[in-house]
């Protein structure tokens, strides 16, 4: 087991940032922690990550303890926080030259485990870390958690405010590095990343609500969700929470997600509701359900 956590609780002045959360990763895998700001991710990190106590329960990676043995693990693992947070004013070689010395290595020596990231922001290797873009110093940063061969991956929201295609093409990288043996734990926000991972843990409010792969968690939900359009979306949102037998209503891109509590659900009814409400363009057409429709619904 690479990393395991038994009942980890945390608060901050009597406020729960996690409470009794426990799980495990397998070695090798991708595991996603899912959920909204605040749900208590980045908390769990720094625990994990020996960079903060816990007030409860125990942690272990790569078989360390986290609190008897944050020495070894500090040498066995990389972290990415969720924040920048290499030098800005030395330039990407300088930076990744530092903390390869930081753990005595060299560039030289790991270059094959970061080649394929590096490669690509390589040219600008002169260039100083906080003159770089947004997915640049992504790579940079995943770069300088690689360069000492971690067996464990930390990365905390590694995707936030980067552009869809460099988002893409971490994702393609994070595989590339589970092929290499690294085990990856990872949190987003983003629902559509979910589905990457191996397994993931949907967390709100510092609880853990439902650990699976992707597909089981999909599969496994029983409810019908039904995709309605009308000409004024926000109106529809305010007009479907009103409904008498509406189970649940919440806005999904261009649409509204909705259910109903009868089994039997009727949609000429819903359809002449909202038109005596004056809705115009309606649509209303089964869809299927997501990660995203999962976790609203717990």
């Amino acid at each position: 087991m690479s990393i395991k956590v038994q009942n980890i609780s945390k608060s901050y002045n009597k406020i729960k940032a996690v409470e009794a959360i426990s799980f495990e990763v397998n070695e090798g895998e991708i595991f996603g922690l899912i959920g909204p700001d605040g749900a208590g991710k980045t908390t769990l990190f720094r625990i994990l990550t020996t960079l903060l106590f816990a007030d409860e329960g125990t942690a272990s990676v790569a078989g360390f303890d986290v609190v008897k043995e944050f020495k070894s693990i500090r040498n066995c693992v990389g972290y990415m926080p969720g924040k920048f947070s290499l030098y800005q004013d030395l330039s990407v070689e300088e930076n990744l030259t530092f903390f390869a010395t930081l753990f005595g290595t060299t560039i030289e020596e790991n270059y094959d485990l970061i080649k394929d990231i590096y490669i690509q922001i390589e040219p600008f290797k002169t260039r100083r870390a906080g003159a770089l873009s947004g997915g640049m110093k992504q790579k940079l940063a995943l770069c300088c958690a690689l360069i000492h061969k971690p067996k464990v991956l930390f990365l905390d929201e590694p995707t936030t405010g980067v552009d869809p295609v460099s988002r893409k093409e971490f994702w393609q990288m994070l595989k590339r590095l589970q092929q290499k043996g690294i085990t990856i734990l990872v949190s987003t926000p983003y629902m559509d990343e979910a589905a990457l991972c191996d397994r993931i843990a949907l967390i709100q409010k510092g609880s853990i609500l439902k650990i699976d792969s992707p597909q089981n968690i999909i599969e496994k939900y029983d409810k019908t969700i039904y995709d309605v359009r009308a000409k004024n979306t926000y109106q529809l949102l305010l007009d479907l929470k009103n409904y008498p037998s509406q189970y649940s209503v919440y806005a999904f891109g261009e649409s509204i997600h909705y259910t109903d509590k009868e089994t039997e659900f009727d949609s000429d009814a819903l359809k002449k509701y909202l038109e005596d409400k004056k809705h115009t363009e309606i649509e209303i057409q089964m869809t299927k359900p997501t990660i995203e429709d999962v976790f609203m619904d717990l």
